[in-house]
């Protein structure tokens, strides 16, 4: 089986871009502080945390009512950033990487949406 992955260009409307930019600054935010609760279990407890773990964590800042505007974007680029994460993580302990850096604002950021994300109506997107 093949996999493809599709670039496209489009110019988004005010409200869309809004959105975008929502979702780009938490999917970051939710990437730090992962990284700086996993560095944390490690140097404090030298305890490891993985994907799981940070999945539960997400759900717990949902609740928070100072972070609840993670409730306001898509979820899947917030796991999906989890995923990258864990991925460092594991390029790290193998050997193949330096240790996961945090995510700066100044380069735009990114999300990734994945299949689930999307919903066919009516044969269309």
């Amino acid at each position: 089986m093949t996999q493809q992955a599709f670039k496209y260009r489009f110019y988004p409307t005010t409200e869309q871009e809004n959105l975008l930019r929502r979702t780009l600054g938490c999917s970051r935010l939710v990437y730090n502080r992962a990284l700086a609760a996993r560095s944390e279990a490690w140097y404090e407890r030298q305890e490891r945390i993985g994907y799981k773990e940070s999945s539960a964590l997400l759900t717990e800042w949902k609740k928070e009512p100072e972070l609840d505007f993670l409730k306001e974007v898509s979820c899947v680029p917030l796991q999906q950033g989890l995923r990258h994460l864990q991925g460092a993580f594991a390029n790290f302990w193998a050997g193949r990487a330096k240790y996961p850096n945090f995510k700066k604002k100044r380069n735009g950021g990114s999300a990734e949406f994945t299949k689930s994300a999307f919903k066919y109506r009516d044969a269309a997107l």
